[in-house]
């Protein structure tokens, strides 16, 4: 009973009117180009598809299909870099800015950042499909030069198109090649909490969140349903379900055959968190999230920095945590 006591506080710990934070941002990932390496920012303005920059891109095969690193492990070994002014909220890129790719054995890629481009349709990522801007021939070459595979790098053409997220979970909300939702959010203690159990222990960067807190009690994030974060309202709206990348080596691009996930399974699967769920096999680690200031057209400060202190105003109950 102490045990099933101490589990429930650790989760509820820190939750709205007492004044005190929950937690506090550790840090800020951003992933331009969907699959590929991320890249840590003190600071990201919030737009209205996410972070900005975030999975502004996105790499498709031959049919115009995405690619991700469930099917192309590799994707891990990509570095991006775009220049650190770029987070900065009211900066517009010039025709000098680039953002720079690179990859073993690759000479560095350097994509114009304020360029026009053609467009290519037929492009597609899980249920969507419409029309995005094509990087050229010299990306082209150069991404499936190193993947082996006819492969374009494309970028999301705002001006036209719109990707919506599931409104049974978040209505009004939209992305641009993310999975799903715009922001993912994970806890220091859940990561460390995995590692003392798992024989190797495994970095952040499997899970690819975009804010990474600290200073709560591991899996708090699965019951907050509404959060402060420098005056903006986060919301939770589903607990991430995990599917093969936490398994691939991001420094390596090789693949585990079974762990994490096989650890995962014995605790935080849907048979454990979530028995009157159907998906019982499935993994889930992190909270999916949206941002309710980025539904409004206009608005300044709009940006979150690491060592802000996140502050929980809401949380879900045990029983109606959405997955």
């Amino acid at each position: 009973m102490e045990k099933a006591a101490s589990f429930l506080s650790s989760l509820i710990g820190g939750v709205g009117g007492s004044g005190e934070p929950a937690a506090t941002v550790k840090s800020i990932l951003v992933y331009p180009i969907k699959s590929c390496r991320g890249i840590s920012v003190p600071q990201a303005p919030i737009t209205p598809t996410g972070f900005r920059w975030d999975r502004q891109w996105m790499l498709v095969n031959s049919k115009g299909r995405g690619c991700t690193q469930r099917v192309a492990p590799k994707l891990a070994l990509i570095q991006v870099e775009l220049p650190p002014e770029a987070f900065a909220e009211d900066w517009l890129p010039t025709h000098h800015d680039y953002m720079v790719i690179r990859a073993p054995g690759m000479e560095p890629l350097k994509i114009p950042l304020a360029s026009e481009c053609a467009t290519i349709y037929d492009v597609s990522v899980w249920e969507w499909s419409g029309s995005a801007y094509d990087e050229g021939a010299e990306a082209a070459e150069w991404f499936s030069t190193f993947l082996g595979n006819p492969t374009r790098l494309v970028r999301f053409k705002e001006e036209s198109e719109t990707r919506l997220t599931d409104p049974d979970y978040a209505q009004g909300y939209k992305v641009m090649f993310s999975d799903g939702f715009p922001f993912l959010i994970v806890s220091q203690g859940s990561l460390e909490a995995l590692n003392e159990i798992l024989k190797e222990p495994v970095p952040i960067n499997r899970f690819r969140p975009n804010i990474l807190v600290e200073g709560c009690h591991p899996y708090a994030e699965d019951l907050w349903k509404t959060l402060k974060i420098n005056k903006l309202t986060f919301q939770g709206v589903k607990l991430c379900r995990r599917c093969k990348v936490p398994t691939i080596n991001q420094e390596t691009g090789i693949p585990s055959p079974t762990e994490p996930t096989e650890t995962l399974q014995t605790y935080r699967s849907g048979e454990v968190l979530l028995p009157s769920h159907k998906n019982k096999r499935q993994v889930y680690f992190g909270q999916n999230t949206v941002c309710r200031e980025s539904l409004s057209v206009n608005g300044e400060g709009r940006i979150i920095k690491v060592g802000d202190p996140v502050y929980v105003m809401q949380s879900f109950s045990s029983s109606e945590v959405p997955a």
